[in-house]
């Protein structure tokens, strides 16, 4: 699969943010195959990447509230733990017809960058052991290369254990 790394490059809400943050990062495009079961395993493949590095975004709902989820795709999403981390007694996943009106993206491609609607997000804490992690920048088959920090602050995030293996 070809694969192009452009720096601070715009075209999507994720990418804007980041150019106008003035944010450093490095966009990866691949070509996506509508006939992968997991976009994030396909985008770790693609990019020749390990799974612990690039991460997922996912949509929740704690306690009636819409709530973003960044776990590495080699794991799941802890839901018990997300609820806990942002003061939460009970969270599931979110239907996802809200999730993408709510985001403004699609599914397999919902960035935790440049959402329409703000939402409180946590990153999991494996995150802080890489320099860069990739995450979605808003389309499938497009991902964005920043440090753990910078996703951190740009998202407002709590950082907490909300994935496992």
């Amino acid at each position: 699969m070809a694969k192009k790394q452009r720096k601070n490059s715009g075209g999507t809400p994720a990418t804007v943010a980041l150019t106008a943050a003035g944010t450093p990062f490095t966009l990866h495009a691949y070509e996506h195959d509508p006939a992968s079961l997991s976009y994030g395993e396909e985008a770790a493949e693609a990019l020749g990447v390990s799974p612990d590095r690039v991460f997922k975004t996912l949509v929740a709902d704690v306690d009636g509230e819409l709530t973003v989820a960044v776990v590495p795709v080699a794991g799941q999403l802890d839901l018990k733990a997300l609820a806990s981390a942002v003061g939460g007694k009970r969270a599931a996943m979110a239907d996802p017809a809200a999730a993408e009106r709510t985001t403004g993206y699609v599914r397999g491609g919902i960035s935790p960058l440049g959402q329409r609607k703000r939402l409180r997000t946590v990153l999991d804490s494996s995150a802080s052991h890489h320099a860069t992690v990739c995450v979605s920048a808003g389309r499938r088959g497009l991902e964005v290369e920043l440090s753990p920090a910078d996703l951190a602050a740009l998202t407002s995030a709590v950082v907490a254990p909300i994935g496992r293996a």
